[in-house]
């Protein structure tokens, strides 16, 4: 059965391939960030938001709510100040809980009430490996850890009205940015995939399976989980970058 799905950040990477892998799957597509979706569908809709502003976020939730009768949620979109403590600012905390968390709190609260209503809903929010500890990553590991928290108490919230919420954390994968960052050949990047016990980087295509597994109607009867998409980098301890 096709749904009507948001998905934050779905401008390229993990996001673009969740988009797409939904949209191979009969649902419709909502995409929400700054930048114009590089696919083009039929069934995908656009709309241009700074998830880093809150009234502006919950203004397009409450618009899309009462027009689409949304059921899948996918909080995709992050935001990471990289840096140690010593570098970390108020303001790089406050900007990455702004698009990872409050962001995905603002969608929940507009799109559950329908969820609710239709007694079937599936939210899947994107934490990461870093969650567990990384350094560099202070304030991007604090908000990843924080959609995990979140995740478990809507999960019993909201495990009575048919609805799931299950979280995806990714460990290093091959996207434009960590291609950007750790060039082909380079010993940056080596040093990655040395530290991954399966030697090698992850594909958006394959966090995208993991969340569209989540997303299935048949995947009812698990909530409050993460799914951890890492190559065992969160068995082995080793941070992946």
């Amino acid at each position: 059965m096709s749904h009507v799905a948001v998905v934050t950040g779905a401008s390229a990477g993990i996001g673009e391939a969740i988009a797409a892998r939904l949209l191979s799957e009969g649902h419709t597509v909502i995409a929400l960030q700054r930048r114009q979706p590089r696919i083009a569908h039929e069934r995908l809709i656009y709309r241009n938001i700074d998830l880093a502003d809150a009234a502006a976020t919950a203004s397009l939730a409450e618009d899309l709510a009462r027009r689409y009768p949304v059921r899948l949620l996918v909080n995709n979109a992050g935001a990471n100040r990289p840096g140690p403590l010593d570098r970390a600012t108020v303001e790089d905390l406050d900007y990455a809980m702004a698009v990872n968390v409050r962001a995905a709190v603002i969608l929940a609260k507009a799109f559950v009430p329908g969820m609710r209503e239709a007694k079937f809903g599936r939210i899947v929010s994107m934490s990461s490996r870093a969650m567990m500890g990384k350094t560099q990553r202070v304030v991007y590991s604090a908000a990843k850890a924080a959609l995990i928290g979140m995740t478990r108490t809507l999960a019993l919230e909201l495990a009575a009205d048919g609805i799931t919420v299950n979280a995806v954390a990714p460990g290093p994968v091959a996207t434009d940015l960590f291609d950007n960052g750790h060039p082909h050949g380079s010993e940056k990047r080596k040093k990655v995939i040395d530290s991954v016990p399966v030697r090698r980087v992850g594909t958006p295509d394959e966090v995208a399976r993991a969340v569209a597994f989540l997303l299935h109607a048949d995947s009812g009867y698990i909530t409050g989980q993460t799914l951890f998409v890492c190559g065992g980098t969160s068995v082995s301890g080793t941070g992946g970058e």
